[in-house]
């Protein structure tokens, strides 16, 4: 996911960052409407409008997200864009070692936005955004898995998503057409659909059905460390002490979350 993260950094010369989002979910629509082929009784009724919000929900996360990776730290945007995932699993928890768990989250979402507000509060507000989407696309995301089509409503909600966010793609203007007309432009676009949004997401579909939100959404604590590490490796992205202390933090929520599963009598009072 996040090496995908790293190739759109590269393109935010080119484009702007919600452009940049909206190619990344048109690859991603178009590589899986190639794979699937979604049947027509996937394209009507509450099963479409299901997948459409689900699909939307998720463009509106990664546009969220990348506006905020164009002014902060990838591994620091991560981090802040997961208070979504802990409001997730505050709500569905019971247990203290999980509260535990999500007060360590807290904590290391706090350490890093307290650094990064005086420099850019844009970016942290865009990262809060995104983690609000982040929280929709967990919710959403487990009833698409739990209808029992996940990966073909997936793709018929990224198709509604990218028709309806389209016009995004024209914000800049003449520039912006005439990277639209670039094929590497495109190859990379393309590229990053499938690295940060058709193997990421299908694999969701596949653990969202086998997991309570909660236990996923607290699992996603990992991803603050992946995207730190792909930020010094590949865009030489140096994370403050305490930074590097709120993202030890997020990740240490992961030992303290309980072994076990949800049940599904659990997962049901979370109204997923």
């Amino acid at each position: 996911m996040y090496v995908g993260a790293a190739l759109a950094v590269g393109l935010f010369e080119r484009l702007l960052p919600s452009a940049v989002a909206v190619l990344r979910l048109l690859g991603a629509a178009l590589v899986l409407l190639a794979w699937r082929r979604p049947a027509r009784a996937a394209w009507r009724g509450p099963r479409f409008w299901r997948a459409t919000a689900f699909g939307l929900a998720t463009a509106l996360m990664n546009i969220a997200f990348y506006e905020a990776i164009a002014r902060l730290p990838l591994g620091t945007a991560v981090a802040i864009e997961f208070c979504g995932p802990v409001v997730v699993a505050a709500v569905a928890t019971r247990r203290p070692r999980d509260v535990a768990a999500l007060l360590s989250a807290a904590v290391g979402v706090l350490l890093i936005a307290d650094v990064r507000w005086s420099g850019s509060p844009s970016g942290v507000l865009w990262a809060l955004g995104a983690a609000t989407m982040w929280a929709a696309y967990i919710v959403l995301g487990k009833r698409v898995a739990a209808a029992g089509n996940g990966v073909d409503d997936m793709t018929v909600g990224f198709a509604a998503a990218t028709v309806v966010l389209s016009p995004l793609l024209l914000l800049g203007g003449t520039g912006a057409l005439s990277a639209l007309a670039d094929p590497v432009v495109l190859l990379l676009a393309v590229g990053v659909g499938v690295l940060s949004s058709v193997i990421p997401y299908v694999l969701d579909q596949v653990v969202l059905r086998r997991l309570g939100q909660a236990r996923f959404a607290v699992l996603l604590a990992l991803l603050p460390a992946t995207a730190t590490v792909v930020g010094l490796f590949g865009l030489a992205q140096i994370p403050t002490l305490a930074e590097a202390l709120g993202i030890a933090a997020v990740v240490a929520a992961v030992a303290l979350r309980s072994r076990d599963g949800d049940t599904p009598e659990a997962v049901g009072r979370t109204g997923a």
